[in-house]
């Protein structure tokens, strides 16, 4: 069908990681959710998480048509 890529969902779920992400950076600092070992690993996972899905949403389709 012509119009089979027009009309294929474009949700990849990269909105759904920059949330998550960013709930990691906000959530991290809190001593009472996340031990202070731990609190490294979660600042740099949300700036990973959190890039990945800016990538997905953002940058993946302009990349494409260029």
């Amino acid at each position: 069908m012509v119009h089979g890529e027009y009309n294929k969902s474009k949700n990849s779920g990269g909105f759904a990681l920059i949330i998550l992400g960013a709930l990691l950076l906000i959530i991290t600092p809190n001593e009472d959710i996340f031990p202070a070992s731990l609190s490294l690993i979660g600042w740099v996972g949300g700036i990973i998480i959190g890039s990945i899905g800016f990538y997905l949403k953002f940058v993946r389709n302009r990349v494409k048509r260029q």
